[in-house]
């Protein structure tokens, strides 16, 4: 345990020029007197860790001390060839980078444990886009990855949903690969000014600025997407039907419909009526959507409400019994 922690430490203070005691007390989980020992441990261990006294003081390491990667152990070694994703890579013009850096990385473990790259490989594959989706490549990809490694502004023509090129100047903060469809996180510039989502295969021309941005350090892209998301989900629910649905397909509900959180939440709040089927108000992107989605749960649910959904149910219902309700066949292939 304190091993692994002294790792960290190192490693820590390699990252930056210097840290407090209250920031290392903060990453390593202990307290400041830890800290203290810590440090003395690898002073008298030969890593030159150096303290600086008073109110800004803080550690940091003198003489350009790197410590080589020997204090992995089989499971870091192999985590750490599962963090890239090489479709990903290749796309934004960075496989050959990342191959480098694989290479060095392997160059510096121990021998034990060279096997880890192909070990993980062998284990682990990411296929990110969605089934019966052909994934493509925008054709920009590779020009806003380097924008965003590099912090460098960038003069887009963006095509919106209803088809209107717009022109925009971006400062693009991180990019996000959802279900096989490469998306960017951007500061806009003009009237609207604030952080939006883009997609990059609506990108027509990209062109850099020739300017550099300084970024928010208190931007969290995951957190930022995290939030969209969901805003993103919600705001496609505009519709409510109202289902009266069995125990079986309350069951199967949560996964044929687009919003599972919303539906279980929904479940949650049903009322039963005693004879084993429970009534759901459940919030739709459009009714026609709804259709497609309940249609496969077939005698497990009930529309009640909308008037017109339940009728293009009921249409529906007796075409099935007409195609069912005697033997198969019949002169004109229709059954009778």
């Amino acid at each position: 345990m304190r091993a692994a922690r002294l790792i960290k430490m190192v490693l820590l203070l390699q990252s930056r020029p210097s840290m407090t005691a209250a920031e290392l007390a903060r990453e390593l989980e202990v307290s400041e007197r830890t800290v203290t020992r810590d440090a003395q441990a690898l002073g008298e261990a030969g890593v030159p860790v150096y303290a600086d006294r008073g109110r800004a003081g803080g550690y940091r390491l003198i003489g350009g001390y790197r410590t080589r990667l020997t204090g992995l152990d089989r499971d870091e070694a192999a985590a750490l060839f599962l963090s890239g994703v090489p479709g990903a890579l290749r796309e934004m013009g960075l496989e050959d980078a990342a191959s480098a850096a694989r290479l060095k990385v392997s160059a510096a473990l121990l021998p034990s444990l060279r096997d880890a790259p192909a070990s993980a490989g062998r284990r682990f594959h990411l296929d990110a886009p969605a089934w019966w989706q052909e994934p493509g490549t925008p054709e920009h990809l590779p020009a806003v990855a380097r924008a965003v490694w590099a912090d460098l502004a960038l003069r887009v023509v963006y095509r919106r949903r209803d088809g209107e090129s717009v022109e925009r100047l971006l400062e693009p903060y991180g990019l996000v690969l959802k279900a096989g469809v490469w998306y960017v996180c951007a500061r806009a510039g003009g009237e609207r000014p604030g952080f939006r989502v883009y997609r990059l295969d609506r990108f027509d021309e990209v062109a850099r600025s020739g300017e550099a941005f300084v970024r928010d350090e208190s931007f969290d892209l995951a957190g930022f997407w995290a939030e969209r998301a969901a805003s993103f989900a919600r705001a496609m629910l505009r519709e409510t039907v109202l289902v009266r649905v069995s125990t079986a397909g309350a069951a199967r509900l949560p996964y044929v419909t687009g919003d599972r959180e919303s539906v279980l939440a929904a479940l949650e709040a049903a009322e039963a009526d005693g004879r084993g089927r429970v009534t759901v108000a459940l919030a739709v992107e459009s009714y026609d959507v709804a259709y497609e989605q309940l249609m496969p749960l077939g005698p497990e649910v009930e529309v009640l409400e909308p008037t017109a959904l339940r009728e293009r149910f009921t249409a529906a219902a007796r075409a099935m019994g007409g195609l069912y309700g005697g033997s198969p066949g019949g002169r004109d292939g229709v059954a009778r």
